[in-house]
């Protein structure tokens, strides 16, 4: 559930979200322009565009049109309101795409690398809009928000449910292509590029520069003002990271014992695991699991649009929420789970990180015993 915004929040978000929808477009047009196929979600619009008199942004209108009275007859009553904002968004979206292929008319490359440059360039600039798109997160583009009413339809896996969709969109064009200029027209390997590193561009830029949305959207712009969120306690909150083998965990609950403080461990994997729905051992799993950023990207970006999480985010938030409810609630020692981030703006928090070297973590087994 989203937190309540002010309607000056509301007006920086919507206003970024345009934005966004602008660069988004002229990354489409970009693209588009480099003559190598265009992102999959505009790939019917685009291979339609090149045998009729609507432009790509018309046909762009008529597919979102399209999408949207889908969801209605799936969601029915469950059709959310703010949902109605597409409407606004695709007639916005159709006017910025045509007049960024007005702006980009004369750009139209000859030899395959300026192609490809061109396609980069485009792609990057995509990256660009998505980003700011799913930073404002006030509204949902009929591509994404389709894929989530089927998701919530049918019960499928949104991420699952959005690659088949993608896929289909694309085949679709293909096969339009054959079929209107027996050839293929509209789809090429620019295509299959777009798909592949535009939400991994999306989703790396929300990793790196995801502090505009304090800084700009909800102008949180200082830990002072963040201190403000969290819950006056005059508890004692203590987290403790440490390397494999130093031994951390027993002196973890060691302290606990001493101080006569709560000790959070695995009791957080175990209320996790309740709240997710998943068992134990995943939990387990994938908590202790570092992901490569870029691989990562690759399969978590097509949950970067939608009210979903990839699961790897959703068991971290989960977790997050579980670590702040036990600082919350009294003097405790935590351990790991990222748990002196989450926990950093605690006015009673201290954070400590124990090592060993590598023979103490090889030959001292019996460490345990000590305590």
């Amino acid at each position: 559930m989203k937190k309540k915004r002010s309607k000056a929040e509301l007006t920086r978000r919507y206003l970024f979200f345009i934005v966004g929808l602008f660069v988004n477009s002229f990354g489409v047009s970009f693209v588009t322009k480099a003559s190598l196929g265009t992102s999959p979600i505009s790939s019917i619009p685009y291979t339609l565009s090149l045998g009729f008199a609507p432009t790509l942004g018309d046909f762009t209108l008529y597919m979102s049109i399209v999408l949207i009275v889908i969801q209605l007859i799936l969601l029915r009553r469950n059709f959310p309101k703010e949902y109605l904002l597409q409407i606004p968004v695709s007639f916005a979206f159709s006017y910025f795409i045509d007049m960024t292929m007005n702006i980009l008319n004369n750009m139209n490359p000859s030899n395959y690398i300026a192609k490809v440059g061109l396609l980069f360039v485009g792609c990057a600039i995509l990256g660009i809009g998505v980003f700011m798109e799913m930073v404002a997160d006030v509204v949902m583009l009929p591509g994404e928000s389709f894929v989530n009413a089927v998701s919530v339809t049918f019960h499928t896996d949104f991420g699952k449910t959005k690659v088949v969709f993608d896929s289909s969109m694309t085949i679709i064009a293909g096969m339009i292509g054959v079929i209107l200029y027996h050839k293929l027209a509209g789809v090429r390997e620019g295509t299959i590029f777009a798909a592949v590193v535009v939400g991994m561009i999306a989703r790396y830029l929300k990793r790196k520069i995801g502090w505009v949305e304090d800084k700009l959207l909800i102008c949180q712009v200082n830990e002072t003002q963040k201190l403000k969120e969290v819950k006056k306690q005059e508890s004692i909150v203590i987290t403790i990271s440490r390397e494999f083998a130093s031994g951390g965990r027993v002196i973890s609950k060691k302290i606990a014992r001493e101080l006569g403080f709560d000790f959070h461990d695995e009791d957080i994997t175990k209320e996790a695991a309740r709240r997710t729905g998943l068992s134990d051992l995943v939990v387990k799993q994938k908590e202790q699991k570092i992901f490569s950023g870029i691989l990562y990207d690759m399969i978590a970006q097509v949950y970067d649009q939608s009210e979903h999480q990839a699961r790897q985010d959703q068991l971290f938030q989960v977790e997050s929420d579980i670590i702040k409810e036990y600082a919350n609630q009294g003097n405790c020692v935590i351990v790991g789970r990222c748990a002196d981030d989450i926990c950093r703006f605690y006015k009673n928090s201290y954070h400590i990180f124990l090592y060993a070297d590598d023979e103490f973590k090889i030959n001292d087994s019996n460490f345990a015993h000590r305590f």
